[in-house]
Parts: C-alpha cells; structure tokens; sequence
C-alpha cells in the first residue's frame, strides 16, 4: 500500500537532482518556444518559415540525438564511479569523452552537411526545403561545440551536480533569444535573415555554452583536479570500449524513439506545409511536458547509479519508484494542459486558420500518449543506472519502427484520419515500449536483489 512517508525522503533526492535539470529543459524549451514564435510571427499567414525550421530542426534531430546518446553513456559510468570514490579512474573517463565526443561531433557534422542534397527527395514543398537547407546547415555546424559541451555536462550528472549546467543553459538561451531577435529581424542594423536567423543564433549560443563550462571546470579546484594531466595522448581504448558499450544502446534507443517523432514531422509534410506548421507547434508543446519528464529520467540515472554503486539495491527501488510517482503526476497535469488549452495555444504561433485548427486537433491526440511517454522515460533511465542498456535497443526496435510508424501510416492515410492518425501511432509505440521495458526493470532488479 502507498504511504507519503515511505517515499518522502526519495520524492525530495529525486527533486533535488531534477529541479535543475528541469530548468535547464525549461531553459531550452523556452528558446524553441521563442524560436518558433519568432519565426511564426515574422511569417505571419505565410507558414512557409514555421514549416522551414520544422523541417530542418526535424532533420538535424536524427543524428543529433543518436550522437547524443552516445554522450550519455557517461553519467553511469562516472556515476557508480563517484559512489565508489575512484575518482582518478573518473577523470580518465572525462579525458577520453572529451576527445571522443568532440571529434564524434566533427563526424556527425559531415555527414549531416553531405546528405542535403536528400532534403529534396523526402516529399516536402520546394519553398520549404529552399527556406530549410540555410537553417539546417547553422545547426549542423554547431555539433562539435554541442558535443564538447555535453562531454563536460554528462559527466558533472555523474557526480551528481546538476546546477551548473542550468545556469549555463540559462545563460546562453537568453543570448540565443536575443540573436534571434538581432538576425531574424534584422534589428540595429543587422540583415534580416528570417529562418536562418534563428539558425545563427542557436549557432552563436551554442559556441558560447562549451567555453562556459570550460570556465566553471577551470575556476573550482576540486573540478580542475579532474583536468590535470588532460591530452589528446589520453585517448585509451579500454576506456573508448567503455564509453561505446554504454553509449550505443542508448544512442540507438534514442535515434529509434526519435525518429519515430522526425518521420511523423516528414510525413506530415506529405499533407501540406500547414499540417507541416501544425505538427511544429504541437510538438513544441509535447516537448515542454517531455522537457520535464527527460530531467527526472535524468536524475533517476544518476540516483540509481549511485544507489548501484554502493551496491544498496533497497534504496535503489525506492528512488525508482519515486521517480515514477512523480513522472505521472506530471504528465496527467500535462495532459489535462493540452486538452483545456488545445484551441488557445496555437493562436500564440501563427494567424493562419488551418494551421490553427490542425494544431488545436493534434494537440488533443498529443494528450493521449503523455503517461505512457513519462513511464517509458523513466524506465529507460533506471536501466540506464543499472547498466542494463543492451535491452532498449530492441525495445525501441519494436515499439517505434514496427508499431508506431506503421499504425500511423495506416490510419493517417490508408483509413483516412489525416494528420491526428499519425498522432494516434505515437500511443501504440510509447505504450508499448513502456510495458516492455518495466518487465525487464522487474526481471533485472529481482536479480540485484538475489546477488545482493
């Protein structure tokens, strides 16, 4: 039986973790907010611009966040590590992720840049890749200072300081606005840009996030102590080994999972640039409630991992069950969000009618699949902190390319429900890998608990 007391103490470690990374996501989600409002607004009941960042930022997404999930890899790693004070073998983990991840963003850029050409065969408006290709490519050449910046995020997660990289975020989203603001419009006599004016300024923000936190490692002792001794001669490849064997499971869960959410964003494409524009909106808003539910997934890794290091498996089960009480209490309020303000929230974006109307529909389907996305999250960063990793993959396999694409091509367009069907594919997917992946969380924490 649930009792408030029993849980408490772990509702109030999880929060304490997750709160800054919470408003990190905020942060971040707030500057997509503005990225799209702004360009929304300088489109005005032209939806061109809106369905350009759209198709650009869909695009980027995909290999964007298979490279960071490679990134992530790290905070396990370091976290177990940190709970069991070896911390000289944690600064050899942050050495080669730096050199690592860095030159992974350097690859991932160019094979981001070679495949432009392709933005032209993947059924979208001419105007729209036209408007998209100069969007696309500032945000591709932001991947190696991106990767640099997560190579120090990650590993700070591990040792459980999550506030530095709030404030950094914080920081350089204001000045991403404010770029926006500069290159979009073109204020104080600056070009006006449109669309690659937002580009720009994720561009420009992005630099400047990597040599902030290089700047927080360099002024506080204990953080520098962790530099000492840093080469490109540190490259190991047991530690490369480490880092991939944690990383690629979770890169491939999270290229599968989104590119479940691009090749949704490209079909609607397939409708009209303003079913294109609609889907733009209602997934910037699915991203304010899934910007929350990744940072308590966050801090569940880094609460089970530390729990998993110190080998004390009953406080681990707490801390994940706590997560999971509050990860649904936030997506019920979300939920309950989108269906009251469905009709409201797309007139923020834009002033065309159709685009309004297909955004306010889609964003009451978005509400359908909210508890079964913070469920799926949350499992994944358990398991994440347990090291258990290798499992997601085909989860992620089966729950977004065989169930949720497919389910929402057929309803979308063989049975005739427009754009809200392929919403609807979202609930088959996410529920299902949420089913699958509790059953392996039980399976794995019965077996901690019989080796402890």
């Amino acid at each position: 039986m649930y009792s408030f007391a029993k849980y408490k103490e772990q509702y109030r470690a999880n929060l304490l973790l997750a709160l800054p990374v919470v408003l990190t996501q905020v942060g971040q989600i707030l500057t997509q907010v503005a990225d799209n409002l702004m360009v929304g607004r300088y489109g005005g009941d032209d939806p061109t611009p809106l369905a350009a960042v759209s198709f650009g930022g869909s695009v980027f997404f995909i290999l964007f966040i298979a490279a960071v999930g490679v990134a992530l890899g790290l905070t396990p790693l370091v976290g177990a590590l940190y709970a069991r004070k070896e911390h000289e073998r944690s600064a050899r983990l942050l050495h080669n992720g730096i050199i690592f991840y860095t030159t992974l963003g350097f690859a991932v850029a160019a094979i981001q840049y070679a495949i432009t050409p392709l933005l032209y065969h993947l059924g979208q408006p001419v105007e729209v890749v036209d408007m998209a290709i100069p969007y696309y490519h500032m945000l591709v050449y932001s991947m190696p200072a991106l990767m640099l910046f997560f190579s120090f995020k990650q590993f700070l997660e591990g040792v459980g300081n999550t506030r530095v990289e709030m404030v950094v975020t914080i920081i350089t989203n204001l000045c991403n606005i404010g770029f926006n603001a500069l290159f979009i419009y073109g204020n104080l006599g600056f070009p006006e840009m449109g669309a690659e004016g937002a580009g720009l300024g994720t561009l420009l923000s992005r630099i400047l996030a990597p040599l902030l936190m290089l700047a927080y490692f360099l002024n506080r002792s204990q953080y520098r102590a962790y530099l000492k001794g840093f080469s490109p001669r540190s490259l190991a490849r047991k530690d490369i080994r480490a880092l991939l064997r944690m990383g690629l499971p979770i890169a491939s869960q999270m290229f599968l999972e989104a590119s479940a959410f691009v090749g949704t964003g490209i079909m609607m494409g397939w409708f009209s640039k303003e079913a294109l524009s609609a889907n733009q909106i209602a997934m910037t808003l699915g991203n304010c409630a899934f910007m929350i539910v990744m940072s308590i997934g966050a801090a569940t890794t880094i609460r089970i991992s530390h729990c998993y290091g110190a080998g004390n498996i009953g406080e681990l089960t707490l801390a994940a069950r706590a997560s999971y009480h509050l990860v649904l209490a936030w997506n019920a309020f979300a939920a309950l969000c989108f269906i009251a303000l469905h009709g409201w929230i797309p007139t923020l974006f834009t002033s065309n009618a159709e685009v309004i109307a297909i955004a306010s529909e889609l964003m009451l389907f978005a509400a359908l699949y909210q508890l079964a996305d913070g469920v799926q999250n949350v499992s994944v960063g358990i398991l994440r902190g347990i090291q258990d990793v290798k499992i997601i993959m085909p989860i992620a396999f089966i729950s977004y390319w065989l169930l949720n694409l497919p389910v929402g091509y057929l309803l979308g367009f063989t049975l005739g429900m427009g754009p809200s069907g392929l919403f609807v594919g979202f609930s088959f997917g996410l529920s299902a890998a949420a089913v699958m992946l509790i059953l392996r969380i039980r399976r794995s924490v019965r077996r901690l608990h019989a080796a402890a």
